[in-house]
C-alpha cells in the first residue's frame, strides 16, 4: 500500500456520512409510489392486465423526454403486475433489457442471445449464425408455456446501431408461435425515430402508445423530497438545496432523473468535504462534475458515425477563431471515412447528426441563410475545454485513427 494511503480507508470507514441510503438516489431505486404519473400507470396496467388471464397484451410503445419516469413507472408496474402472477401461480415472465449497453444489443446476435440466456439458454457470445440463435431462442420460448412481456429500454439506440430486423422478427414471433406468446413494451426519448421503423414493425409496436409528459419545477421537488426524506440522515439539508436542484432539472427540460443525480452527488460532495450538511455551494460543484461526466458518456454511446461527424468537427475548430460551416465539416468527415474504410453518408444526413449534437449540448448548430446560395449551420463546440483531450481519445479509439 502507498505510504499516502496509510490509515485512509481507516479513518473513512470511522467518519459519519450525511447519508442514511444512498442508494435511494439512484434510477434503480423503485419507490412504493410513484409522484405525478398515476394517469400513465393506469394506461400501462390495463394493458398489461390480460396477462393475467394468460391472453397476451397488446404491445406498447412508451415515449417522454429523458427523466420523465418511463422506465420507472413500466418498472414499477411490472412488478406490481408479477408480483399478483406469483401470488396466484400465473405462468408470466418479464424480461427487461436495456439497449443502450453495449454487452447486451449493440448488434441483432448479442441481442437475441441475451433473450435466449434470461430464458436458461447458454449461448456463446459470438460465433454462431445468427439464425441458430434465433431458433434457440424460439425453441426456449415455445417450452416455457407461458406470456412473456420484453422490455427494451432505449428502443431507438437498438435500431441506430442493429436497424429493426430484430424488432421485425421479435414482433412476428407469435404467428409461428402457439405455445407461448411475448408482448414488447419499447421505451424510447425520441418519438420520431418510430418513423423510419418498417411500416410492418412500425404499426405492430405501437398497437398501444404511452406519452410522458415533462415534469415541473414543483413536481420534481417534490419527487426530490419523497426521495430526500429517506436517504439522508435527518437535518443534514440546508435550507434552498431541494429547491436548486429542482430548478436545475427544471431548467433541463424536466429531468427528474438528473435532479435526483445532482442532489446525490451533492451528498458526496458534502461527505468529501467532512461537511455535516449539503450546501448551496456543493450544488455548484456537482452541476459542474455531472456535466463534464455526462459529455464523456453522451459520445461514448454513439454510433460510430456519430464519432466519425464529431471527430471531423473538433478536428476542424482548434485552427479557427470564427465558427464553422456544414459543408467544411462534410468536406473532412468524407476524407476520414475514406481512411477508415467507412460508408460515407450523404451531406444531409450528416446535417441531421449535427442537429442531434446539438439538441444534446454537444455542440451550438444555428440556421443561418445564405441567401441564393441557400441555408447552412454555423457550427461551435460547447464541449469544456478541459474535457476535450478525453473526448478526441475516445474518439480516435473508435474510428481507429
Amino acid at each position: 500500500m502507498e505510504k499516502g494511503l496509510d490509515g485512509f480507508f481507516e479513518v473513512f470507514l470511522k467518519k459519519g456520512s450525511v447519508f442514511f441510503d444512498k442508494r435511494i438516489l439512484q434510477s434503480s431505486y423503485i419507490p412504493e409510489n410513484v409522484l405525478y404519473r398515476e394517469e400513465q400507470t393506469k394506461l400501462v396496467a390495463n394493458i398489461l392486465a390480460p396477462a393475467l388471464r394468460g391472453d397476451r397484451p397488446s404491445n406498447v410503445f412508451v415515449y417522454g423526454k429523458t427523466g420523465t419516469g418511463k422506465t420507472l413507472t413500466i418498472k414499477h408496474t411490472t412488478q406490481k403486475l408479477m408480483e399478483i402472477a406469483e401470488k396466484e401461480n400465473i405462468p408470466l415472465k418479464i424480461i427487461y433489457i436495456n439497449c443502450k449497453l453495449k454487452r447486451s444489443a449493440d448488434t441483432e446476435y448479442r441481442l437475441i442471445a441475451q433473450l435466449a440466456r434470461e430464458l436458461g439458454k447458454s449461448i456463446p457470445p459470438t460465433g454462431l449464425p445468427t439464425e441458430e440463435v434465433y431458433r434457440v431462442f424460439f425453441n426456449a420460448l415455445n417450452k416455457q408455456k407461458q406470456n412473456h412481456i420484453l422490455i427494451l429500454d432505449e428502443i431507438d439506440q437498438l435500431v441506430s446501431k442493429t436497424g429493426d430486423n430484430a424488432l421485425y422478427n421479435l414482433t412476428r414471433m407469435n404467428e409461428e408461435n402457439t405455445e407461448s406468446q411475448i408482448s414488447l413494451i419499447g421505451i424510447s426519448n425520441d418519438v420520431m425515430f418510430v418513423d423510419n421503423l418498417d411500416p410492418r414493425v412500425k404499426s405492430s409496436l405501437s398497437e398501444e402508445e404511452v406519452v410522458f409528459p415533462p415534469y415541473n419545477a414543483l413536481q420534481i421537488q417534490a419527487i426530490l423530497r419523497q426521495r430526500a426524506d429517506i436517504a439522508f440522515n435527518k437535518d443534514v439539508l440546508d435550507q434552498g438545496v431541494v429547491e436548486k436542484c429542482a430548478a436545475y432539472a427544471a431548467r433541463d427540460h424536466g429531468d427528474a432523473r438528473r435532479a435526483l443525480e445532482l442532489l446525490r452527488v451533492t451528498g458526496e460532495i458534502a461527505d468529501r468535504k467532512n461537511s455535516k450538511k449539503l450546501i448551496i455551494e456543493h450544488i455548484d460543484e456537482a452541476e459542474e462534475k455531472i456535466d463534464r461526466d455526462r459529455i464523456v458518456d453522451i459520445v461514448t454511446t454513439q454510433p460510430k458515425q456519430y464519432h466519425l461527424v464529431l471527430y471531423s468537427i473538433i478536428s476542424l475548430q482548434p485552427s479557427r477563431n470564427n465558427n464553422l460551416f456544414t459543408g467544411e465539416v462534410y468536406e473532412v468527415y468524407k476524407s476520414i471515412c475514406s481512411k477508415s474504410n467507412v460508408t460515407v453518408l450523404t451531406q444531409r444526413r450528416v446535417s441531421d447528426i449535427i442537429s442531434e449534437f446539438d439538441m444534446l449540448g454537444i455542440v451550438n448548430a444555428k440556421v443561418i441563410s445564405k441567401g441564393r446560395y441557400g441555408r447552412t449551420r454555423d457550427i461551435s463546440v460547447e464541449i469544456p475545454e478541459n474535457t476535450l483531450p478525453r473526448i478526441k481519445q475516445i474518439l480516435e479509439e473508435s474510428i481507429k485513427l
